[in-house]
């Protein structure tokens, strides 16, 4: 099995990779699934370009390549001004259209306070749902105040998350990425 994990962390250290990083050994545990990681501040000058020649560098064809390969994606944000981060958003654009199709995907945020834990389900549920994904019920959104806290639930969250991803994983009816969508006449809905 194979994990993409897309970040979109600039610091360094960065909260959202360090989110990403956890999910993704939590997901490995329950799956011994092969990861590979797609950070994109590393790729901010490839997707700049990419931006306006629509010609990927070699990196940023490699990751993008590790994602269309995934059987499942973790994708972690940072959140600014109530919105996922513009890097993401040029990677998420910069994939072929079909590329997320049907693919589960775990969302995941970081933020300075709790407020912005919310711009997941008003931003990125409505990208990914209009991408295809098999968008995971659950969430993960980290505020500041989750690291390094003793009472944080933050642990418990990302465990049960990677959990209910790899339950999803293995409950998921497998597809090719080719096939095209069963099209079901109205009359044979009515009649189920």
């Amino acid at each position: 099995m194979k994990l993409a994990v897309i970040t979109a962390g600039v610091s360094s250290p960065s909260a959202t990779k360090l989110l990403g990083d956890r999910l993704a050994e939590a997901f490995v545990v329950e799956t011994g699934a092969q990861v590979s990681q797609v950070e994109l501040r590393h790729l901010a000058r490839d997707l700049a370009g990419h931006l306006v020649t629509r010609v990927p560098t070699p990196e940023l064809s490699a990751a993008m390549e590790a994602v269309a390969a995934a059987d499942a994606v973790i994708a972690v944000t940072p959140i600014y001004n109530g919105s996922f981060h513009g890097l993401f958003k040029l990677f998420i654009d910069a994939l072929d259209q079909d590329t997320l199709a049907d693919v589960p995907v775990l969302l995941a945020a970081t933020g300075g306070t709790v407020r912005h834990s919310m711009a997941i389900q008003q931003t990125l549920v409505p990208l990914f749902f209009h991408l295809r994904a098999r968008i995971l019920p659950t969430t993960v959104f980290a505020a500041t105040g989750d690291w390094g806290d003793a009472g944080s639930e933050l642990p418990g969250r990302i465990e049960r998350a990677a959990r209910e991803l790899a339950d999803f994983v293995d409950g998921a009816p497998r597809r090719s990425r080719t096939d095209e969508f069963a099209v079901v006449p109205f009359e044979e809905l009515l009649n189920r």
